[in-house]
């Protein structure tokens, strides 16, 4: 079936951009919707590593207008409609950027999803940085649209961190996992389990941060790092923890429960 299309400024046939009726609910939903609640608003604080690109995507946005403006004063659909676009376009990044209210429930049993996403990958398999050995795998996607900070999956000490420099594959490569920039943490429980998570750069992320070190002592559920424009996050857990996420669910960072330790 070929979707409806409908006119993105109305009245205006040199600016009318047709947009499937999907798309346009989809961006009235995710951007419209989320940045103009007021409640999300009041309640909406922004994240550290954005503000200096916020500020620069300020001045561009006002930059383009005031040119639009200048040039074209009687073109007030061309006005309109480069205002729409770039207010859309600063929204977009301001919510990449954006630090919600996440409530997690400590529990030393308990596997805490290190950020939001889609878990494309469970399976057991090999780790050879630090283990050497079997483990059971979760990775989540996490795609331009998802809060990018990354929370702790457990509480404990940080045995050990490395950065490794590397490619920018697309993060669901199978690849990325050992060619990408990344990180590997690794949190030495209090019961003795060591839980490893790895950051991973993807085609857009070129830039990984991370706020811990060897040796650190870390809770459950707070921030541990922030990976720029999409990336991916992968857990290694001991072989028999328990599950709980399938593949195709969609975790909530600091929240959701993916596992749980025998």
């Amino acid at each position: 079936m070929v979707p409806q299309k409908c006119t993105f400024f109305r009245n205006n046939k040199t600016l009318a951009a047709t947009l499937s009726t999907d798309l346009y609910q989809k961006i009235k939903q995710k951007w419209l919707i989320l940045c103009f609640d007021p409640r999300k608003i009041r309640n909406m604080t922004l994240h550290r590593e954005g503000k200096s690109l916020l500020i620069i995507a300020l001045i561009i946005v006002l930059g383009i207008n005031s040119v639009v403006a200048y040039f074209f004063p009687d073109q007030v659909y061309l006005r309109e409609g480069v205002v729409i676009i770039t207010a859309l376009f600063y929204l977009i990044i301001l919510q990449f950027f954006r630090v919600p209210a996440r409530v997690t429930e400590i529990n030393p049993q308990h596997i805490i999803a290190p950020a939001d996403g889609k878990v494309v990958v469970i399976e057991e398999t090999v780790e050879n940085e630090y283990f050497k050995g079997a483990r059971r795998q979760v990775s989540i996607f996490m795609s331009p649209l998802n809060v990018h900070i990354n929370f702790n999956p457990i509480s404990g000490i940080v045995s050990y961190f490395k950065y490794h420099p590397g490619k920018f594959l697309v993060a669901w490569h199978p690849k990325s996992s050992t060619e990408n920039e990344r990180t590997t943490y690794v949190v030495k429980h209090d019961n003795g389990t060591e839980v490893l998570f790895r950051q991973i750069a993807g085609a857009l992320a070129k830039r990984i941060c991370w706020y811990a070190k060897e040796g650190d002592v870390v809770q459950q559920g707070k921030e541990f790092g922030f990976i720029k424009f999409g990336s991916r996050i992968d857990i290694f857990l001991p072989l028999d923890a328990e599950i709980c996420v399938n593949i195709g669910d969609k975790p909530v960072g600091g929240e959701t429960v993916i596992a749980k330790l025998a």
